[in-house]
């Protein structure tokens, strides 16, 4: 389990690829190696990956066929920075929202509006399905970062970025055309699911 409250970022120094298989060397700031162990989850740009071996300040990762299609990790070249967080522990302080790291698609980035101590960002999702999940004031997390949805139009959104996150994640170095990774609120989504499933069981109800 995940908060959305990015650690700090790190950079990929070297990716391996196989068949159905990547996998990334990441080079972590020391104090995120601090207690870190074998088999340990780690949210990357969101997405949760088991460390499969730690070599002094690298940190290795196996990344399967089913997420490098699904998310922008399988976008991400040498040099490359990504959001880090580490798993969430029982006490710690909750100053996001629960995520699972568990990504469901990609959003692509289609405008940027900077103004003043503004920064604005809105995205279309690429699966149109997932907009029953989008609301006015919900919560979102985007590339493993918590955000509070400001607007929406159509089958865009948008979220408003203060400039502490744009200072310690690599969300203010992305640009318009660019994927990244999107996991609904998953009480949002029990609520809708949960809501549809019983008017449609009430509609065939008076219907028979």
């Amino acid at each position: 389990m995940f908060t959305g409250i990015v650690h700090g970022v790190a950079q990929v120094v070297s990716i391996d690829k196989k068949k159905k298989l990547h996998t990334y060397t990441i080079n972590f700031p020391s104090t995120l190696l601090k207690r870190l162990k074998l088999g340990a989850s780690v949210s990357n740009n969101g997405c949760c990956l088991t460390v499969k071996k730690i070599d002094n300040y690298y940190v290795i990762f196996d990344i399967m066929q089913i997420t490098l299609d699904h998310t922008n990790l399988g976008l991400t070249n040498i040099g490359n920075y990504i959001n880090i967080e580490r798993s969430a522990r029982y006490g710690d302080e909750i100053g996001g929202h629960i995520v699972s790291g568990h990504i469901i698609n990609t959003a692509e980035i289609s405008k940027i509006l900077k103004s003043n101590n503004n920064y604005i960002m809105w995205f279309k999702i690429q699966d149109l399905s997932l907009m029953k999940y989008i609301f006015y004031k919900g919560f979102i997390c985007i590339d493993g970062i918590s955000l509070t949805i400001v607007s929406i139009i159509n089958n865009e959104f948008c979220v408003s970025i203060i400039p502490e996150t744009l200072s310690l994640t690599t969300i203010g170095f992305k640009k318009t055309g660019e994927l990244v990774n999107i996991e609904i609120d998953l009480y949002t989504q029990i609520t809708v699911d949960t809501t549809e499933r019983l008017i449609n069981k009430n509609f065939l109800v008076a219907y028979k």
